[in-house]
């Protein structure tokens, strides 16, 4: 049968009988009233002189102890991004620099802040355009604190005047801006409107903090002429795109052209001195061989004729005979046939060089009017020569 039971044996509860003795579970009530009777009696209760002595010695030991906690509790660090703004009873006293410092509890506070990370506050909403036009505009400013002072105590909450302060810059520049300034190709310009006309707005109130960067994020028409904006975007980018094709191809052909053009007067140039230099020299061979003409003419319009007869034969692979102006014999000498197998036989190279000289001989006595006309390999007459001339 359990103790607990009806009927059962009441002597049998284990917190009742404990070690032979009637123990039930301690007392909160008498726990705390012998607590507090053994501290009167060290405060000076019955114990007479004793108790005095052992009273002052706990006094001393919990004073120390309190001034312990009390000095380690006025420790604190600033990291190393951070400034600290000590305010002692509440009013601003100094700033102290990164490292293990201490203060004195209940007497300064220290609020760190960040000077060296860059904070992010960005705004956005619908705006009314200078064309009255509505557009949809998110810009954000990037932004450090430089003066903690000023960042904690200028303002009640910097970071809604902040918010607030961009947002008015940006529906000022958007509202003297045109639609397609905003969402075309003066995207750029309003950006840095917008980041002067922040700096002018927190000048005033001076809260300690340096703009870095303005972002244009987004901007876009309403909903219902979106598509038609994206086209002209689209056609604006191509027109920019075909600008700087047709540039680059522009510096790409401007150099070719001039590298021609100097080529071409090079060559001029060359030519012209070339056919000056070919002139003088000719006038300087007629200047040498008048003298010699005016001594013996007749042989020297005979060793001209042949010299000419030379280089023109040298430039021809066939010639025709006439016999006679009233004639019909013509004989035709194949002289590229001839020249094709002069390498088959010494004879054929001989009896060539005595045609030639025959044809020489011929034409330096012809007073017949006998004509010599050297043809092409095409087998075009060339221009005629007559002996005697």
């Amino acid at each position: 049968m359990a103790w607990n039971e009806p009927g059962g044996n009441k002597n049998n509860d284990p917190w009742k009988n404990r070690g032979g003795r009637d123990q039930g579970p301690p007392d909160l009530d008498d726990v705390f009233k012998n607590l507090f009777g053994k501290l009167g009696k060290m405060g000076g209760g019955d114990g007479g002189g004793s108790g005095k002595k052992l009273g002052g010695v706990g006094a001393a030991l919990i004073v120390g102890l309190l001034i312990v906690v009390y000095v380690v509790s006025g420790f604190y660090t600033i990291r190393e991004a951070q400034l600290g703004v000590v305010l002692r009873f509440g009013q601003y006293h100094s700033q102290v620099e990164p490292g293990l410092r201490w203060k004195p509890t209940f007497i300064d506070t220290v609020i760190p802040v960040d000077v060296q990370s860059i904070r992010y506050q960005s705004s956005s909403g619908s705006m009314l355009t200078e064309d009255e036009n509505v557009v949809s505009v998110q810009m954000e400013v990037q932004y450090r604190v430089v003066d903690p002072y000023r960042w904690t105590f200028a303002v009640t909450s910097p970071e809604m005047s902040l918010s607030q302060a961009l947002d008015s810059a940006i529906r000022y520049v958007v509202g003297h801006s045109s639609m397609d300034d905003v969402l075309t190709d003066g995207r750029e310009v309003t950006r840095q409107r917008v980041w002067e006309e922040l700096e002018g707005i927190l000048a005033p109130y001076n809260i300690g903090v340096a703009i870095v960067d303005m972002n244009f994020k987004d901007a876009r028409p309403p909903e219902e002429v979106k598509d038609a904006f994206d086209d002209a975007i689209a056609a604006q980018e191509d027109e920019q795109r075909f600008i700087r094709e047709a540039e680059a191809y522009a510096r790409e052909m401007e150099p070719r052209a001039r590298g021609q053009v100097n080529r071409m007067n090079e060559e001029a140039q060359a030519y012209k001195e070339r056919v000056i230099l070919e002139a003088q020299g000719e006038v300087a061979r007629f200047s040498e061989l008048l003298p010699q003409f005016e001594k013996a003419p007749e042989v020297t319009r005979q060793r001209i004729y042949l010299e000419t007869m030379e280089q023109v034969f040298s430039n021809t692979s066939k010639i025709m005979v006439d016999s006679g102006e009233g004639g019909n014999n013509i004989m035709y000498l194949p002289l590229d046939k001839i020249m094709d197998g002069q390498n088959s036989s010494s004879t054929t190279i001989n009896r060539m060089r005595n045609t030639l000289e025959g044809l020489q001989n011929v034409n330096s006595g012809n007073t017949s009017g006998t004509r010599v006309t050297p043809t092409t390999s095409s087998g075009l007459r060339g221009d005629s020569v007559r002996g005697g001339r």
